[in-house]
């Protein structure tokens, strides 16, 4: 922490341990860190480092209690996980709370991010009915093929700090509800949510062992993608990361999802709604305080003069009129702080380099918003670039910053869209059906909105950027049908019995089926 901030500790200071087989326990190497509020830099718990040691606690107290979780029928599972999501629905604020004080998230988007994540449970209740294999005659000669699914074995997720209860909720309930047994490892910068969510899942009667919490930095999560008996690890995260996670899973032949950063496009045209569109546009770029994969931090402006509608002016103005009226806090309406210090210098330089070595011009600055206290807040940054190969228009800032380009041409909205090495979302702002349908057959991303700037999909729809981009490696979406796929094995049945006399007299040549060559020669 820089000189700028001196960390004070709260009186209630809490020691949030592993989870391994239904207990908290301390970690093997004693060590512990040091979590602050990001709001006012109080330390506010002490973490454990976990090591190798560790997972192999937990790994092997997950592989023992998958034998007889997987045995359990998928309409029991999900009954257990119905009692989750009641139990999240009751706490709701409880875990709010706990979320804005970890991550500094102000209290409707913390309510949210409760509320989407137990979204994803509610889903997973709904698999035995999703889930179900598929039967079919396929010959008259009394061939059947059925397929089933079945689980993979002890799984591993890995998230990250934005979201501490919905991002963990995109992996934990599809998982355990196909049978599968979950080592989660959630970010040392917010382990309090997922404790606390530990203690719901034990009362909601998941048994013991079949979900494990293991806390730490970078070791657990290196040995976690190498451990022989983790069948399956997904990722949520920054891309180098994302990268190597799915490169050492491929030298092991292991499944994995392992989603990146972004760098989100908004293309406005000059026919959309003004005010709509400003209004959307600032809550995408500065709410959450832009620390999340899909904000939009790229504003191309269309004014092609096509319907003689100026609106580059008015849209701008608009824009900055809205964030402009947003304070700092935690209360409805306001917004946060970022997660820490690392990430506050990180979106000053961007910030920085904008002005003072590519010439943009600064529409809005955050930076005024400096605090008494040693919290880390930055405002909404609006900044109007001259070139669209500046730095901050091309590199993921993850914070409250958009930056806005005016482009001659719908192509050149796109070529830029295009060419950004990310493929998380795109958005386009139009009045117009057929201006919509344009764009949205051109844009590279794999999440797209029509006049929303937040393109989130929702179950049963699965959440998952373009593969080949910089937002997405590994082997499916992460919700949804994809949640499903990745976290079964689709096993295939070909069966034939004899068949009665009396039907086996009565077939014709009409009955007979060429194609099967089951005991032909």
């Amino acid at each position: 922490m820089s000189e700028r901030c001196h960390a004070k500790t709260e009186s209630n200071v809490v020691t949030i341990d592993n989870y391994i087989s239904g207990t908290f326990v301390p970690p093997s190497t004693k060590e512990y860190m040091n979590v602050h509020n990001p709001a006012d830099g109080a330390v506010i718990a002490k973490v454990a480092l976990s090591n190798e040691t560790d997972v192999d606690k937990a790994v092997a107290a997950a592989q023992t209690a998958f034998a007889s979780w997987s045995k359990l029928t998928i309409k029991t599972r999900a009954a257990i996980m119905l009692k989750f999501h009641a139990l999240v629905q009751e706490h709701a604020n409880e875990l709010a709370q706990l979320i804005v004080k970890e991550n500094g998230k102000n209290i409707t988007e913390a309510l949210a991010d409760v509320a989407k994540g137990n979204e994803t449970v509610e889903y997973a209740c709904s698999l035995p009915q999703l889930a179900a294999g598929r039967l079919m005659q396929v010959s008259s000669g009394g061939v059947y093929c059925r397929d089933d699914r079945r689980p993979l074995g002890v799984v591993a997720s890995i998230v990250p700090f934005n979201f501490p209860f919905m991002v963990p909720m995109w992996t934990l309930p599809i998982a355990l509800v196909m049978g599968n047994c979950v080592v989660l490892k959630p970010s040392e910068k917010v382990p309090l949510t997922m404790h606390r969510a530990m203690q719901l899942l034990t009362q909601a009667g998941v048994p013991s062992g079949v979900v494990q919490l293991v806390q730490g930095a970078a070791a657990p999560v290196q040995a976690l993608m190498r451990h022989p008996n983790v069948k399956a690890v997904t990722f949520v995260g920054s891309s180098p990361v994302a990268r190597i996670i799915k490169e050492e899973c491929n030298r092991l032949h292991k499944r994995c999802i392992a989603l990146g950063g972004a760098k989100n496009h908004l293309v406005a045209l000059s026919d959309c709604d003004v005010s709509t569109a400003a209004s959307d546009i600032t809550v995408s770029f500065a709410g959450c305080a832009g620390q999340r994969c899909m904000a939009a931090s790229v504003l191309l402006h269309v004014n092609d003069g096509s319907n003689g509608n100026e609106t580059e002016p008015s849209l701008i103005q608009a824009i900055v009129d809205c964030a402009t009226k947003i304070k700092p806090g935690s209360g409805p309406g306001e917004m946060g702080p970022v997660i820490d210090e690392a990430s506050y210098m990180k979106i000053h330089r961007y910030i920085k380099d904008a002005v003072e070595n590519d010439g943009a011009e600064l529409l809005l600055d955050g930076r005024s918003w400096e605090q008494p206290g040693n919290g880390h807040w930055i405002g909404p940054t609006i900044i109007l670039h001259s070139s669209s190969k500046d730095k901050t228009m091309k590199e993921e800032v993850f914070g409250p910053v958009l930056s806005i380009y005016n482009c001659k041409s719908w192509e050149e909205a796109v070529e830029i869209e295009n060419a950004n090495p990310f493929g998380n979302a795109a958005s386009i702002y139009t009045s117009c059906g057929a201006h919509a349908d344009w764009f949205t057959d051109r844009f590279r991303a794999g999440m797209l909105g029509i006049n929303i700037g937040i393109p989130v999909p929702r179950e049963p729809f699965s959440f998952g950027g373009r593969y080949d981009t910089m937002s997405k490696y590994g082997d499916s979406d992460i919700t949804g049908d994809g949640g499903i796929e990745f976290f079964s094995h689709r096993v295939k049945i070909t069966s034939k019995w004899p068949m009665a006399k009396r039907k086996a007299d009565q077939m014709d040549s009409h009955g007979k089926d060429a194609a099967n060559f089951a005991g032909t020669m």
